[in-house]
C-alpha cells in the first residue's frame, strides 16, 4: 500500500474561509485552474492530510486541517456557463479540470500567520515559503506537516 500524502491548498476566507469549510464538512475542491495544481489534486488519494491555508488575508496562514475523501473527478464547474470557473474547451467527454473531495477535520486553535511560519527553522524548504511561490496545491513533506500541526497546538510566540 503507498504511502500517504501530505498537501497544503489556498483559499480565500472571503471566497470559502475555514468556518464554511466546517459547516459543509465535506466539498469538492473546485475552481483550481492552473495545470500543475490540478496535476497535484488529481495525485491527492483517499486519506491524504491537507493543511488549510487562508491566502489573501490578513494576515495569511494555515487554519485547519482536512482529509481527503475521494480521489478527483471532474471539476462540474467547467462545464457550467454561469460559473466563473467555466472553461469552454472543457467537454464531458474530455474534461480538463478535475477535483477531489476534501472532508474538514478541524479548525486549529490558533492560525499559525505566513510571518511565523517563515521565521521556523523547521520548515526551511517549504515550498509555500520559497519566493514566487503562488500554486493554491502544493504537497507538504511530512517533516514539514508535522511541524505545522504542532505548531497549531502551542501558543502564539510573543
Amino acid at each position: 500500500m503507498p504511502a500517504m500524502a501530505t498537501w497544503l491548498v489556498k483559499t480565500e476566507p472571503d471566497v470559502f474561509s475555514i468556518d464554511d469549510f466546517a459547516r459543509a464538512r465535506v466539498t469538492d475542491w473546485n475552481g483550481v485552474r492552473n495545470y500543475q495544481a490540478r496535476n497535484f489534486l488529481m495525485s491527492m488519494e483517499a486519506g491524504d492530510d491537507v493543511l488549510i491555508y487562508h491566502s489573501n488575508a490578513e494576515p495569511p496562514g494555515v487554519v485547519g486541517l482536512a482529509t481527503v475523501h475521494a480521489t478527483a473527478s471532474p471539476d462540474k464547474t467547467q462545464f457550467d456557463p454561469t460559473s466563473e470557473y467555466f472553461d469552454g474547451k472543457a467537454s464531458t467527454a474530455n474534461p480538463r479540470w478535475f477535483c477531489p473531495d476534501l472532508k474538514f477535520v478541524r479548525k486549529f486553535a490558533r492560525q499559525i500567520p505566513l510571518d511565523e511560519l517563515r521565521r521556523t527553522r523547521a520548515l526551511e524548504g517549504l515550498t509555500l515559503l520559497q519566493k514566487g511561490s503562488r500554486l493554491s496545491v502544493i504537497p507538504v513533506s511530512d517533516k514539514h506537516f508535522d511541524t505545522i500541526v504542532k505548531m497549531a497546538s502551542q501558543k502564539s510566540p510573543a
